[in-house]
């Protein structure tokens, strides 16, 4: 069965937030502000094993993490070395015979920036997140993007543009999801550079 690239993304210097909140949530190598990574979503998601192993022996990155999920396979691979990255990228593409023009284009699902959160509803994002803590009176930011994967970068671009905190990403499943907190100008600063990386990338319509 050919294997569809849902997602291939490059990230280069790892922001500081995005790496502490990756370092605490990974299974595998952890990664460090200012790595590069590779980042991965394909159908069926078994064909993610091949590709990891694959990309290993191509060159020298780590495997932070692969996932099977119901519907895709997931994997995030790191290097101090933007080269060695690449050379995995590289492997990956030769081993399925295909290129970056075929990974599907995302998608903008939706944005919302909640101003002032209400306590309760802080607290009850509070409890599933992975992040920083909401607190009352903030201004929160939430992205959606299809394929999930594509987040990855957005969360990383949204850091490098505004001063704002991680609460919460999630890149594995149909959609990605990211959730921000700060102040209010902060927060939409990082929307829109999360929106903009987001709709920068190439790809085939899915």
């Amino acid at each position: 069965m050919a294997i569809t690239i849902r997602a291939l993304l490059q990230i280069d210097n790892l922001q500081p937030k995005f790496a502490a909140y990756n370092g605490a949530t990974v299974q595998g190598s952890i990664p460090m502000a200012g790595d590069t990574v590779l980042i991965g979503e394909f159908a069926p998601g078994n064909g993610v094993f091949t590709l990891i192993d694959r990309a290993l022996k191509a060159s020298s990155v780590e495997t932070t993490s692969q996932i099977v999920e119901r519907e895709f396979g997931f994997f995030i691979l790191r290097s101090h070395s933007n080269a060695e990255v690449t050379a995995a990228r590289e492997a990956i593409l030769a081993e399925l015979g295909q290129s970056l023009a075929d990974r599907i284009k995302p998608e903008m699902a939706s944005t919302q920036i909640i101003t002032s959160i209400e306590p309760y509803q802080a607290q009850l994002l509070n409890k599933w997140r992975k992040g920083a803590l909401i607190v009352p009176g903030q201004t929160v930011g939430i992205v959606e993007c299809a394929p999930a994967a594509y987040i990855a970068i957005a969360t990383n671009e949204a850091e490098k543009s505004a001063d704002i905190d991680i609460v919460e990403v999630r890149a594995v499943g149909r959609f990605g999801r990211l959730f921000i907190c700060g102040d209010e100008e902060n927060v939409k600063t990082a929307i829109v550079a999360a929106t903009q990386a987001i709709e920068a990338i190439e790809g085939k319509s899915a």
